[in-house]
């Protein structure tokens, strides 16, 4: 089991680990997206309802990516629950709002894991 932070220097310290490591994990996803052929059209795209990880286009489809990192599958898909998948369609709602070119596009809202050192797990319209 990890240590936990004692003090808040080494809470600061956890906090920018978590922050560089889920930016990685985010590039690490674009990149897999790309060469599925998608444009990203935004990372961390954050709007007041919250953030979405990814926001991708292929031809019509647009797509909002959730990125998670773990060790399991297992654990991945449990850091999913109904509370964040209504949290990222009101944020993807907003979105679509603040930019009506992509309003006709058909949209996705996926999730791509990623598991250890393995490819990344692209699963379309899961959220």
């Amino acid at each position: 089991m990890p240590k936990r932070p004692t003090s808040p220097s080494d809470w600061e310290a956890e906090r920018r680990a978590r922050n560089r490591d889920g930016r990685r994990a985010e590039w690490i996803a674009a990149v897999a997206l790309s060469l599925r052929g998608y444009r990203i059209l935004a990372r961390r795209a954050k709007t007041p309802l919250g953030e979405i990880d990814l926001i991708a286009v292929r031809g019509r489809r647009l797509a909002f990516v959730e990125v998670k990192r773990r060790a399991t599958r297992e654990a991945a898909e449990a850091a999913i629950n109904p509370t964040q998948r209504a949290r990222i369609r009101r944020a993807a709602d907003l979105w679509l709002a603040r930019n009506p070119r992509y309003q006709a596009h058909e949209l996705g809202f996926d999730i791509l894991f990623l598991i250890g050192r393995r490819w990344p797990q692209y699963l379309p319209n899961a959220l």
